[in-house]
């Protein structure tokens, strides 16, 4: 949820260490520099990671080169590496021909793309077919992994895991029959990942589906009015689309 940039260099190894036996971690470890994005891959890599996210340089909009040279610094490290484009972020948009660039490195293997630009899928695919696209916007997920996206690096799980779970299969099956009337339902949920509260409203459909969301770090607070309400809404319409039916009645 981007909360990475405001753990301390402790916590960041915590979390990976923390992880189950058997699940990949892949940490965020953008910098506002490469000597800064570079120390925490290298601490990954000494904790147990198996791969790392990694955004352009933070700050003022680098050059096309300094980009480069900022990704062969973290690739460096000898971790597999996803390229993380978010533009509305960073202020920085990895291009389709800016990231065939950067997809000549070696150990660039993904990139997680969150404009929600569907086109950019087919440009991609053309210009680094090595390179795996992965779904970044929650809303665009079965338009992209329809297209050849390969993984999706979600949102939604953190609420409501069985669901994204499901949605997903149903799309890499391309049983629309089924995948589009659940998206529908899902929709308005996915919706808020890419919304500037996106982190607010996942810890608060956390909550709203039984799970810990806890507090967002500062100086984020809670949502607030409206808001509240309709995340609500929202998580309890999706909750509604999937629940099991009840012992002895038949589907409709």
């Amino acid at each position: 949820m981007g909360e990475y940039r405001a753990l301390s260099d402790d916590e960041r190894a915590a979390v990976v260490q923390a992880a189950p036996s058997g699940c990949a971690v892949v940490p965020g470890v953008g910098g506002y520099g490469s000597r800064q994005a570079r120390r925490w891959a290298e601490q990954a890599a000494e904790a147990g990671a198996h791969g790392v996210l990694a955004r352009p340089p933070d700050g003022p909009a680098a050059r096309a080169a300094d980009v480069v040279a900022h990704y062969r610094d973290v690739a460096a490290v000898g971790l597999p590496v996803v390229a993380h484009n978010e533009p509305y972020d960073t202020r920085l948009d990895l291009t389709p021909d800016l990231l065939a660039t950067v997809a000549e490195i070696d150990g660039i293997v993904a990139v997680k793309e969150v404009t929600g630009d569907v086109r950019r899928l087919h440009r991609l695919r053309d210009l680094c077919p090595h390179v795996d696209v992965l779904v970044g916007a929650d809303d665009v997920v079965l338009e992209l992994v329809l297209c050849g996206a390969t993984g999706w690096v979600a949102t939604l799980p953190n609420a409501l895991p069985h669901q994204a779970v499901h949605l997903y299969e149903l799309c890499v099956a391309r049983d629309l029959g089924r995948a589009l009337p659940l998206y529908a339902e899902l929709h308005p949920i996915l919706g808020w990942a890419s919304r500037p509260e996106a982190m607010q409203a996942v810890k608060l459909a956390m909550e709203c589906a039984g799970r810990f969301g806890g507090r967002c770090r500062p100086p984020r607070g809670p949502l607030s009015g409206p808001a509240v309400d309709r995340v609500r809404r929202d998580v309890l319409r999706a909750l509604a689309a999937t629940a099991e039916p009840a012992s002895g009645a038949r589907p409709g």
